[in-house]
């Protein structure tokens, strides 16, 4: 009778554990959903933005775009020459080299590069924005200044969201049209003689479906980058919080976003092949 009373005591806790874990994990997401639509909203409103929020929002897009960009155009342009260089040489021993330019471009442009772009900006811009947030929430400089009448949503959470947004959009774009000009060099050499191929193999690969698909993965990858780490402050301050429970809200939110990540590539793949 012991063991049995046990083994309910510890079903009913493993139960509790479960329903309390997904209602946490439900309101994370809906603080996700709820600070994307308070950064719509203000993104709509042409009574946003004042000189301060134009001021801002121009000041975290450059702090935010212009320290990553020259290094992952740069990680980028290397990682492509060895793929391309990787897949030329493998479609040549099989006898496929009319297929390597499109390979190439089907593995970097259409999938490795926006990936890798929303992927930079999470770990080097807007995970430490998020940080940022949270901390001023904790300290309570989202408090002064609105006592100070300023909008701490207009001031701070959009400026992040757009330099975010922006970042990403801009390094898969940079990153994107070097690939196709190293994948042009690859195949056909310092010539403009291949330009005719070339075009012709770009306008077989980027139909407007495939378009369409690698535009909108690469909008919610960066919106997803964007929102994820910096809806973390819409739960409240932490600093009531236990350093564990700190780590832990810090590391469900990295969970969040590879989550998001994940589905949305895996959706974008089927859009592209099946």
């Amino acid at each position: 009778m012991t063991t049995l009373r046990n083994l309910q005591e510890a079903v009913g806790d493993l139960g509790r554990d479960g329903l309390r874990s997904s209602l946490g994990w439900g309101v994370s997401w809906w603080h996700v959903v709820h600070a994307g639509a308070l950064v719509m909203v203000l993104a709509l409103s042409p009574s946003t933005y004042t000189r301060g929020v134009r001021a801002a929002c121009a000041r975290h897009v450059w702090v935010g775009t212009a320290p990553m960009l020259p290094w992952f155009a740069l990680l980028a342009s290397l990682a492509s020459v060895v793929i391309i260089r990787i897949v030329v040489v493998t479609a040549v021993s099989y006898g496929l080299t009319q297929y390597a330019l499109e390979m190439v471009i089907r593995v970097l442009v259409l999938e490795l590069i926006p990936l890798t772009a929303a992927l930079f900006v999470a770990l080097r811009a807007t995970v430490p924005a998020g940080g940022e947030l949270t901390a001023m929430h904790a300290s309570g400089a989202l408090h002064e200044q609105e006592k100070a009448g300023a909008d701490p949503l207009r001031h701070e959470l959009l400026p992040r969201v757009v330099a975010g947004t922006f970042a990403v959009l801009l390094l898969a774009a940079v990153s994107c049209a070097i690939a196709m000009v190293l994948a042009y060099f690859a195949v056909y050499g310092f010539s403009i003689g291949g330009l005719g191929g070339f075009t012709r193999t770009l306008g077989q690969i980027f139909e407007p479906g495939v378009a369409m698909i690698l535009a909108l993965k690469t909008l919610f990858f960066s919106l997803a980058v964007a929102l994820i780490p910096v809806a973390a402050f819409l739960r409240g301050p932490q600093s009531t919080v236990a350093p564990g429970a700190r780590s832990s809200r810090e590391l469900d939110s990295l969970v969040r976003l590879f989550a998001a990540i994940l589905v949305i590539e895996i959706v974008s793949l089927v859009g592209n092949y099946y």
